[in-house]
């Protein structure tokens, strides 16, 4: 019995078309179209309506994904890198429309490089990634409403005012949190590190793959 749930387990892992997947690959499929909306006839309205189509479908795919037993290794993968992407092509757009200065855009993408790195040394243990934490999806949340606000708050007005404070403290706590969440996975891996060279340089084999869970 236990063989089977295995089996059973290891089967919905490895499905590829899911409605969550979809609606992880349709939230990819809309960077290029932000990026023109932002850059080209800086329709800024319909860039906001873009990210939050984004920010809705992100949590969407995760509360279908456990409703209908949904979940797999791709939409693990697809949920992370889409949040990532989204955060990278709006940092470089306001970053590129002057909204916000060049040195935020490399707090946060040192941040990445840095659990890159992190990543790197756990694969060359036998580990996959560090599943996400409470605060590092708290970050990404806060960066992911942060962004249409500083949109919004790059016009004048007092709407747009109040847009811009309010998007500037999402900014900075999402910041923070995003650093503080770094800090926790470096942790996590020089633990599981420590414990790889404790077996010989290597994962111990029941522990392989457990960092790295199907959302």
């Amino acid at each position: 019995m236990g063989s089977d749930e295995a089996s059973a387990a290891a089967a919905r892992g490895e499905r590829l078309i899911t409605v969550p997947n979809a609606l992880s690959a349709a939230r990819l499929a809309g960077v290029p179209l932000f990026f023109w909306l932002v850059l080209v006839p800086k329709a800024d309205g319909w860039a906001v309506v873009v990210l939050v189509c984004a920010g809705l479908s992100d949590w969407l795919d995760g509360k279908i994904a456990r409703a209908w037993n949904q979940q797999s290794r791709l939409g693990e993968i697809l949920d992370p890198f889409a949040d990532r992407l989204y955060i990278a092509a709006t940092l470089i757009a306001l970053a590129l429309r002057s909204i916000i200065p060049w040195w935020l855009l490399g707090l946060l993408v040192g941040r990445e490089l840095v659990l890159g790195a992190a990543l790197v040394v756990l694969r060359g243990r036998g580990y996959g990634p560090p599943q996400v934490n409470l605060i590092g999806k708290a970050a990404t949340l806060c960066l992911l409403y942060a962004f249409p606000l500083l949109f919004l708050g790059a016009h004048s007005g007092g709407v747009a005012t109040a847009a811009r404070v309010i998007g500037w403290a999402f900014a900075i706590w999402g910041t923070a949190l995003y650093w503080w969440a770094a800090g926790l996975y470096l942790e996590q891996t020089r633990r599981l590190v420590r414990a790889a060279d404790v077996e010989g340089g290597h994962a111990p084999r029941a522990r392989r793959g457990e960092e790295s869970r199907p959302r």
